[in-house]
């Protein structure tokens, strides 16, 4: 299998075109920015390179008719129907968009929920722009991460406005239920919130299914805005494209509202890119995701014969394990014992929620040997310490 060629003389390209790959010095084993280091499907360079033999001058703002009606059919199959082009809001990528989000649906002062932890610009959001933050913590069970919905009803005040989702969940890879997204649409009807739902990696799932909290009701999608986009599914990062998709026009016009005149118009190359992926690229995105799963897998059997004292959960979805640290004893520095010892550049967990200092974020979308490489290392270095 092609992807288990890939080697870091073959990733640290001479160009330093990868983030990844060049941010750390050559001996470190980069493992956090999640996108993958595999070759993307040939039917997007294809398209790609067909898309620049045409005109690329201005596009029309609201993007490829063609591309919005693949997406349109895309949700459908997931549960979201009902949509229209005019239910789609193209975007640069899905973190402008939850930004926008933000913005559009809140304001100064006023107080959003969102379980921790979670994909940092969540939290980068409402910071940088006045909001307060409610936390509500995942539960650890035996079973898998939880939400708290006793919890939850504790956060909620009459300054309460927005709920934000992470579904599949970034990083513990947690899967929503059907009957947890009925519990949490309810509770967002009832608090009468809003609900930015971004399910950016729904394409990426070992187990479990993937349900839109905005299919459940028409009444929870009037209150919801779905965000998404190609670059997690066919590795895309670099291209940018994202869609926030809802029932409620006016919630789209807001953030149309907060996105004019910085938010760019449509990229020509990314819908070429994106739309090849819809029509063309799912054999191979057949064959990443068993890979994935095997990576998982490898992870799991790893962790639970070498590194017990680590906690880990497998995810049921996403290439991100997450690790808790929290009772070794360099917990607080685990971030820079590993880079420095290990030699293993991962995501310090406190990004995520300050909860969780002495957690690390580790992307397994490379080939199965270097997972193995950066788990040895890390296994030395807390064997080691023990």
């Amino acid at each position: 299998m092609q992807f288990d060629q890939l080697s870091p003389h073959t990733l640290r390209d001479p160009h330093g075109y990868s983030g990844k790959w060049h941010f750390y010095p050559e001996d470190v084993l980069p493992m956090w920015v999640a996108d993958m280091d595999f070759p993307i499907s040939p039917a997007i360079t294809q398209a790609i390179v067909e898309r620049l033999q045409e005109r690329v001058g201005y596009p029309s703002m609201t993007g490829d008719k063609a591309l919005l009606q693949l997406i349109v059919h895309q949700q459908s199959q997931r549960g979201l129907t009902g949509l229209s082009l005019e239910n789609l809001l193209l975007t640069t990528s899905v973190v402008p968009a939850i930004y926008a989000s933000v913005l559009a649906l809140s304001s100064p002062g006023d107080e959003v929920i969102t379980q921790v932890p979670v994909y940092h610009p969540f939290l980068l959001a409402l910071n940088e722009h006045h909001r307060m933050a409610r936390h509500n913590p995942l539960l650890r069970t035996e079973s898998g991460w939880e939400i708290d919905f006793e919890q939850l009803e504790s956060l909620v005040t009459p300054r309460t406005r927005l709920l934000l989702l992470c579904n599949p969940q970034n990083p513990t890879g947690r899967v929503f239920r059907r009957d947890e997204l009925e519990q949490l649409a309810e509770f967002a009807l009832r608090h009468r919130l809003w609900v930015m739902s971004d399910e950016l990696w729904a394409d990426l799932i070992y187990e479990g299914e993937h349900i839109p909290i905005a299919s459940l009701s028409p009444e929870i999608a009037q209150r919801t805005v779905t965000l998404t986009g190609p670059c997690k599914t066919y590795n895309t990062a670099g291209l940018g494209g994202g869609v926030a998709i809802s029932h409620n026009k006016q919630i789209l016009a807001a953030m149309a509202q907060v996105l004019k005149g910085i938010g760019g118009h449509p990229n020509v190359l990314s819908m070429a890119a994106w739309r090849a992926a819809l029509e063309h690229a799912q054999d191979w995105l057949q064959e990443v995701r068993a890979y994935l799963k095997g990576n998982r897998d490898f992870i799991t059997g790893f962790m639970a014969q070498r590194l017990p004292q680590v906690g880990y959960l497998p995810p049921q979805g996403t290439y991100l394990a997450w690790f808790d640290f929290s009772r070794a004893p360099f917990a607080q520095e685990v971030h820079k014992v590993m880079l420095k010892r290990a030699k293993v550049g991962l995501n310090d967990g406190k990004i995520f929620g300050p909860q969780y200092q002495g957690w690390l974020r580790l992307n397994f979308a490379t080939s199965r040997s270097l997972v193995q490489e950066a788990l040895e290392r890390m296994a030395r270095v807390v064997q080691t310490a023990d």
